[in-house]
């Protein structure tokens, strides 16, 4: 299972316009599709590069630019000692700050979805991870 939704995600991520070489930003808490992402990246020859969910605003703004990602995946929240944290909403004031390689029509954020709560939503950037996976 593990290694279909790998070539699933490594599909959905070359028809996001990864390439071999290309960096793919992960800002995921320890979850299933943390791994996934990293076989779906290999199998692409493109680079994961880590941003680790514990990382404030201004170190996420910093570490996505450095990145040069224009393709990130990101959950929509995570479960840290018996609560729900936000997760996509410290990426999204990150990214509102200017923490991305280009403008934001460049760029594509994948959401893997953990929690049943609203999430913020930026149209034509954000997609659902699961969505992107099933395309195939």
């Amino acid at each position: 299972m593990l290694l279909d939704q790998a070539d699933r995600a490594a599909a959905a991520l070359a028809r996001f316009g990864v390439r071999a070489g290309d960096r793919v930003a992960v800002h995921l808490p320890l979850v299933p599709e943390s791994v996934i992402a990293t076989l779906a990246c290999g199998r692409l020859d493109a680079m994961r590069v880590t941003l680790p969910v514990s990382l404030t605003v201004p170190e996420l703004v910093s570490r996505t630019r450095e990145s040069g990602a224009r393709v990130m995946i990101t959950a929509d929240a995570a479960f840290w000692d018996g609560a729900i944290r936000p997760v996509k909403a410290v990426l999204d004031h990150a990214l509102a700050r200017g923490g991305a390689a280009g403008g934001s029509e460049d760029r594509t954020v994948l959401v893997v979805n953990r929690c049943a709560r609203p999430v913020s939503w930026t149209p034509g950037r954000d997609r659902w991870w699961h969505e992107a996976l099933d395309q195939n």
